[in-house]
């Protein structure tokens, strides 16, 4: 088979994978063909996602392959967020990668809202500015510092480029294929008051260093609307090798007067076509928290988050 025949049975998969009704092969076919094609031979498009909002993308990186491919990054966070933010709303993303919920945070809050986006990596900084541009975002104010729990200098190192949302403090004895050092700040040092007043919605997304971020982020939490709910990302091992835990995490948030709950978070391209049908409920904690895991807080008492 020929290059480019090759190239359009690809481009008629990817179209049949996100706009095709039903989901007939749809998760073998992503799986098996799609995904690993894309990634080992990258596509750079501009791109429209199922939410509207458009990216430029390098399909060599995992949450902008999945972008192209199926038009969404996390789908059961993304209906989520959907239905929380509303006209009017801030939020608040901290470790915003390239801006994909920045950028459909600030068309959900509308002219009348503001988003921050705060971003340690230059480049992807760059690409988050270039992405706001794309849409007309004006509502975005973005930040390109880390996030900790006070001021220090940090040094980011990025395993491999096909997930470069995967920049990290962590410790890292492999090879590095780049690194870059980050000036890191408390959560209330890089927040003016009216944006914490305002937050309906912070996330958290920072590769193992939540922990730090979090407590960092607790004295404004008392200051936060009633109705504010935070998303964090926790990679438990990640957080051990940095003396972190995710039960002194939670401890933090339940002294607020925050319940935990639990987001699917599968990244295998063979979930995504089953989870854009039927985005999943955030569902109350029980237990401990094991492997990658998106929790959401909400002073709302209850089994699932409506």
């Amino acid at each position: 088979m020929t290059g480019s025949l090759a190239d359009l049975l690809v481009t008629a998969g990817c179209r049949y994978v996100r706009a095709a009704p039903g989901s007939l092969g749809k998760a073998a076919l992503a799986a098996r063909v799609l995904d690993p094609r894309l990634r080992e031979r990258p596509r750079r498009r501009l791109v429209e996602t199922r939410s509207g909002d458009r990216f430029a993308v390098d399909t060599q990186d995992l949450i902008q392959r999945y972008l192209y491919l199926f038009g969404a990054w996390e789908p059961h966070l993304t209906r989520w967020l959907e239905r929380r933010l509303k006209p009017g709303d801030g939020f608040v993303d901290l470790g915003a990668n390239v801006g994909v919920y920045a950028v459909l945070g600030a068309r959900l809050v509308g002219p009348a809202g503001h988003v921050v986006a705060v971003e340690a990596s230059p480049d992807f900084h760059r690409r988050l500015l270039r992405n706001a541009a794309l849409n007309g975002r004006d509502n975005i104010r973005a930040v390109n510092a880390a996030v900790s729990d006070g001021r220090r200098r940090l040094t980011f190192v990025l395993a491999s480029s096909r997930n470069m949302g995967a920049n990290s403090i962590v410790p890292y004895e492999g090879p590095a294929e780049s690194s870059f050092e980050a000036e890191a700040f408390a959560a209330p040092d890089l927040l003016r008051s009216e944006e914490v007043a305002a937050a309906r919605v912070i996330m958290v997304d920072v590769e193992g260093a939540e922990g730090a971020v979090v407590r960092g982020m607790e004295p404004l939490l008392d200051r936060l609307r009633p109705d504010a709910e935070i998303v964090v990302e926790v990679t438990p091992e990640r957080m051990e090798r940095l003396g972190d835990s995710v039960g002194e995490l939670m401890e933090i948030m339940h002294r607020h007067g925050f319940h935990a709950y639990r987001l699917p978070n599968d990244y295998a391209p063979a979930s995504y076509p089953r989870a854009l049908r039927r985005p999943a409920a955030a569902v109350r904690v029980r237990g401990a928290v094991e492997g990658e895991t998106e929790l959401v807080f909400s002073r709302t008492d209850a089994e699932t988050l409506a």
